[in-house]
Parts: structure tokens; C-alpha cells; sequence
């Protein structure tokens, strides 16, 4: 198979594998390694080295160097203090840890020397968001915990990965070398590492906050930025580039008044990408002599993991905290490597091969027994031990509004007035400055960008509202969360009668949803009605006053909205609405000014 063949099977392979994740509501993980260790030591039809070449420790070298700069975008020192004490003790007294006692059993029962040891415990301290926030959808865990664990692999991710980069530099600057060499090795390559990233890290954010580049340049330029960096640090001291890139995404990640949006969500797409196809290549160099000569010493590594060290990281942090035993026991259970462990450990075992390390060639079979035991085994029993332990949500009755307009925010405080937790994401500033002025919970961004997953809270969230005037956004943020929610959970509005033609463009799974508050109720009649003073009006129904005495009353000035039940459960109106408000329910509706006046003078 020729280089081009295959980097387009494994780009259709990691697409594929990507939208089967995400069709199946699972960690897109499992997918990626499965079929890796099918196209290559499964049906032998990709040999990375064979078909690679001298090119294959490049493309990781540089994959590798991408991935770790998005991951240290994400770390914000403010956000460490910001999310209590728990999370900042797992993200460091937890990690280190973690680190020691893996090195020490991975020391004793494998046989490693100490250097491998050390590296191989650095490696698998890292959860990550990409396997957690799947697994959190699926187990719903009180909204205390998820965020617990939430924000421990967000944090933790980058953290982890610099762990592994230093303890790795460290181990390369001794090789063969008597002390105070190794030491003063060392010492240069966190000198270079550490001085190069601040600088490149500053110079090119202040290049981005001064828009040194065209916007149309801005994502490709910071790419090349990085790479030259990377390349440059290598040059200068040998094995600091990834050091200095980690640095360099760490100090821009903390820059004020430096919006890195656009550049977050370039990266997202570009580390989709990598990571996916950097899986398959990776997992299609495994065979299965590699994981069978671990043997039962490897078994035993990894109960020591699950069973032992994650227990005792999660007591030790606790220490001062208010969690509960119950809840140690959870955030005990819950701790799936990532795929952050299987890119630099397939890079560091590449390096250390070359350099001759003889245990080099266990570290990546190693980290992928770790990655693929501690996914399946939690994925499949944290939800039944989170019911068990009575730690779950109960079922969601929350909503998303997608849009924080006039009308979307006057519909949010209704819900929220009746006692339903309620979220508006907005693209416009000055339409979440309003909301946040009325005390409504907002999001600034795009609620389908990786960003929004890690960070946007919807705890107690079951339904989607989609109240915004954007037209190409709207479908792409119903299709996204369909995999949230299930499809009979977003609504939308309807077009406008002019828009009847682009209507018939959009996805037809999407136009199923455009059925929110009845027909011919679009975005531009409900912001008429909200630009002309309509109000948002609560109208009991009893034995004496009937939903048909209710639409007679207001005719076509009511819009009504939502009805809620004798239990308290919300129905939306919609174009294809089962149900009858009866007496004992309440109408929400947004009533006009013209007939509110009516109502007044009558009832005066």
C-alpha cells in the first residue's frame, strides 16, 4: 500500500469511526483502537512502519506536538482555583499520587527500570474529556460530582501531559551520562523549554490580539507558528520541542484579553482529525504478541490501577472537603485514560526504541491495556454503581434555549419562574450581557464547539429550544444535540413564509422539529410580538373556566407557549401537540398589549 492509500483509508477510517462514536453514544476511543487493530495486525492490510517509512516518526512527532499546544489552550490557572478544593487536589496532590504508586507497581510487577517506570506512571495519570463527558451523559451523576470529574479532565489533560514531557526529558538527559551531566542536560532543556514557550507564547498572542495576521490567516498562521517553534526548540536543544510548544499553548491559555474562540475551535477540528487518524496508525502497529507477552504481571498492574491507586488519590484529596463516602466510592470508580496517554506514549516509545531502550517496545501496549480495560469496564458499570449508590440526577426537565433574544429571554424567565432550570447560549454579546442583567444562566459562544461541551453546564437539562434568528447555525445546533437529547426533545421554530424555499433545504430530520408553538409561529412573528410590549401572562384553567373559555377569551392575540400539569410537568405548544390542557393546568403565553388592554377595561 502506497503512502497516499494510506492516509486516505485511515482518514475514511477515522471519520467513519468518529460518526459510529457518535451514533452509538460512546467514546469515539474504542472505535478508533478496534479498527486499528483490525486494518493492521487483524487483516494485515496496514503496516505503518513498512509503509511509512522514515516518515512515520515525523508525522507522529508533529501530531504529537499539535495536540499537546490545543491541550494546553485549555488551561486556565483562574479555572484551577475556581472549581473547589476537590478538583484542585486531584489535578495535584491526586496526580502525584497516581504517578508514584503506578511507578512503583509498574517497577515491581512488570520489571521496568526505574526510568520507564516513572514515565509509564506519567503517562496514565491523565483522564481527559474526551472519554469522560460521554460517560457523564450516559451515568447523569449529581451535578456536584459530574463536575468534579468534569473539570478533573479538563484540567488535569494538559497538567498530565507536561508531567510526561518533563519526566520523559529528564529520562533522555540521563541516558548514559554520569549525574551532573545528566543534570545540567536536563536543567538546558527546561531552560529552553520553558524560555522559548514564554516568549513564542506571548509574542504570538500579543500577533493575534493586535491582528498582526487577517482573520482569513489567523488559525493556518498560529499552525505554522507552532511547528516552526517546535522545530526551532529541537534544533536549539535536542527532545525540548514539546516541552516548549506545552509551555507556549499554557502561557497564550492565560493571556488577558487575548480571545483564542476562533483559534479553540480551529484546533478542536484540526485534533479531531490527528488524534483519530494518529489512533488507527498507532493501534495498526500493536500485535497481539505484544499484549500477550505482558502476561499476568500486566492483569495484576491493572487492578492495582482501578482498584487501588485511584481509591487512594480520591481519599487523599478529599481530606477537608465535604464529600461523602458514597460519593468517594463514584469518583473512585470513574477514571478512563485517554487518548492523550496512546499519542505521547507512541511517540516516546518511538524515541526511546531509537535510542535503544529495550522495555520501550511494552510502554504503548501497556498504556493501550490501561486505556481499553478502564473504558469498556466503566463505561458498562458506572451508570448501574451510580444508581446503586442513589447518585444520580433525577430525570431532566431543564431546557437549552439556543438564542438569548428579547423573546428568548422573556421565555426563559417563564420557565424559570415556574421552577425549571433553564440555559440560553447566544453567539451575540450584547444579547448575553441583557440576559446575564436579568439574571438568567448564559453561555457566550457556539453551544456545538468542544468548548461549550467541556465548559457549558446542563445539569438537570433534558430539552432543547432553539429561539435564534440564525439560519445556518440553527439546524447544525439541532443535529448536535439530537445525540444529547434524542430528536423528540428539539423543537424549533418555524420558517417564515419567504424562507419557504430554504426550507426545503435543510435536513429532513431537522424539519421534522420546526414545529414550536403552533403553525406559522417564526422567529421574526414572536420578536414582532416582543417588540410591540407582549407579555408573558401565567392563566389557571378550573371546573369553570375551560381551555375552550381560554382561547375564546384571547382568540389570536394569546400565543400560548407552555401548559403545566397538576404534577408540574411541562407540555409545549407545537404544531403537533396530543395533549388537552384540562382543569387544574396552567397556560404560559405571551399575550398582547392590544388585548391585555381589552382585558383590563373589561374587567373594569
Amino acid at each position: 500500500m502506497s503512502n497516499m492509500s494510506a492516509l486516505a483509508l485511515i482518514g475514511v477510517l477515522s471519520i467513519l469511526c468518529q460518526w459510529g462514536a457518535w451514533r452509538l453514544k460512546i467514546p469515539a476511543i474504542l472505535p478508533l483502537l478496534l479498527v486499528g487493530l483490525a486494518i493492521g495486525p487483524g487483516l494485515g492490510w496496514l503496516d505503518p512502519d513498512a509503509v511509512f517509512g522514515d516518515l512515520l516518526f515525523p508525522i507522529v512527532s508533529l501530531s504529537v506536538a499539535i495536540i499537546l499546544f490545543e491541550g494546553a489552550l485549555t488551561l486556565r490557572f483562574d479555572e484551577i482555583r475556581g472549581h473547589g478544593r476537590m478538583v484542585t487536589n486531584l489535578v495535584s496532590i491526586g496526580m502525584v499520587i497516581t504517578w508514584l504508586m503506578i511507578a512503583a507497581a509498574a517497577y515491581y510487577l512488570i520489571g521496568f527500570g526505574w526510568e520507564m517506570a516513572a514515565l509509564f506512571g506519567a503517562l496514565v495519570v491523565v483522564t481527559g474529556p474526551t472519554v469522560i463527558m460521554p460517560m457523564l451523559r450516559s451515568v447523569r451523576p449529581l451535578a456536584r460530582l459530574g463536575n468534579i470529574l468534569r473539570w478533573e479532565g479538563i484540567i488535569i489533560d494538559p497538567i498530565g501531559a507536561l508531567l510526561a514531557v518533563l519526566v520523559y526529558e529528564f529520562i533522555i538527559a540521563n541516558q548514559g551520562a554520569g549525574i551532573s551531566h545528566a543534570m545540567q542536560a536536563f536543567a538546558t532543556t527546561l531552560g529552553v523549554g520553558f524560555a522559548l514557550g514564554f516568549a513564542s507564547g506571548k509574542l504570538l498572542g500579543q500577533a493575534l490580539k493586535f491582528s498582526i495576521f487577517p482573520h482569513y490567516l489567523k488559525n493556518v498562521a498560529t499552525v505554522a507558528v507552532v511547528l516552526g517553534v517546535f522545530a526551532l526548540s529541537n534544533a536549539l536543544q535536542h527532545e525540548s520541542g514539546l516541552l516548549t510548544v506545552t509551555v507556549m499553548g499554557m502561557v497564550m491559555a492565560n493571556m488577558r484579553g487575548l480571545d483564542l474562540d476562533d483559534i479553540l475551535e480551529f484546533k478542536e477540528t484540526l485534533s479531531v482529525l490527528l488524534i483519530s487518524g494518529l489512533f488507527i496508525l498507532l493501534a495498526a502497529r500493536l500485535n497481539a504478541d505484544a499484549f500477550s507477552s505482558l502476561g499476568m504481571p500486566a492483569v495484576l498492574l491493572l487492578v492495582i490501577i482501578i482498584f487501588v491507586v485511584r481509591p487512594v488519590s480520591v481519599w487523599v484529596s478529599s481530606i477537608g472537603t465535604q464529600t461523602t463516602f458514597k460519593e468517594k466510592i463514584l469518583l473512585s470508580w470513574i477514571a478512563p485514560r485517554g487518548i492523550v496517554a496512546a499519542a505521547v506514549s507512541a511517540l516516546f516509545a518511538l524515541k526511546m526504541q531509537e535510542a535503544g531502550w529495550e522495555q520501550a517496545e511494552l510502554l504503548v501496549p501497556l498504556v493501550f491495556l490501561v486505556i481499553l480495560s478502564t473504558v469498556v469496564l466503566q463505561s458498562l458499570t458506572a451508570k448501574p454503581l451510580a444508581h446503586f449508590l442513589t447518585l444520580r440526577e433525577p430525570p431532566p426537565r431543564g431546557f437549552l434555549i439556543f438564542g438569548a433574544n428579547p423573546p428568548a429571554r422573556q421565555i426563559a424567565k417563564a420557565l424559570k419562574e415556574h421552577n425549571f432550570p433553564v440555559l440560553l447560549a447566544d453567539t451575540n454579546w450584547e444579547h448575553v450581557k441583557l440576559a446575564r442583567m436579568e439574571n438568567l444562566p448564559v453561555y457566550f459562544g457556539n453551544p456545538t464547539s468542544e468548548h461549550a461541551e467541556n465548559n457549558m453546564d446542563l445539569n438537570g437539562i433534558g430539552q432543547v429550544l432553539i429561539l435564534s434568528p440564525y439560519r445556518q447555525l440553527n439546524p447544525v445546533v439541532a443535529m448536535h444535540f439530537m445525540d444529547w437529547f434524542d430528536e423528540d426533545k428539539i423543537f424549533a421554530l418555524q420558517n417564515s413564509e419567504h424562507d419557504a424555499p430554504a426550507r426545503n433545504q435543510l435536513p429532513e430530520v431537522f424539519r421534522k422539529r420546526l414545529k414550536l408553538f403552533g403553525k406559522g409561529v417564526s422567529f421574526s412573528k414572536l420578536s414582532s410580538l416582543s417588540f410591540q410590549g407582549a407579555q408573558v401572562k401565567t392563566t389557571a384553567l378550573t371546573e369553570s373556566f375551560h381551555y375552550d373559555d381560554y382561547q375564546e377569551r384571547y382568540g389570536n392575540r394569546a400565543l400560548p407557549l407552555f401548559a403545566l400539569d397538576e404534577r408540574g410537568v411541562c407540555h409545549l405548544f407545537s404544531t403537533d401537540q396530543t395533549f388537552t390542557p384540562a382543569a387544574g393546568w396552567q397556560i404560559v403565553a405571551l399575550i398582547s398589549p392590544e388585548q391585555e388592554k381589552k382585558l383590563d377595561q373589561a374587567s373594569a
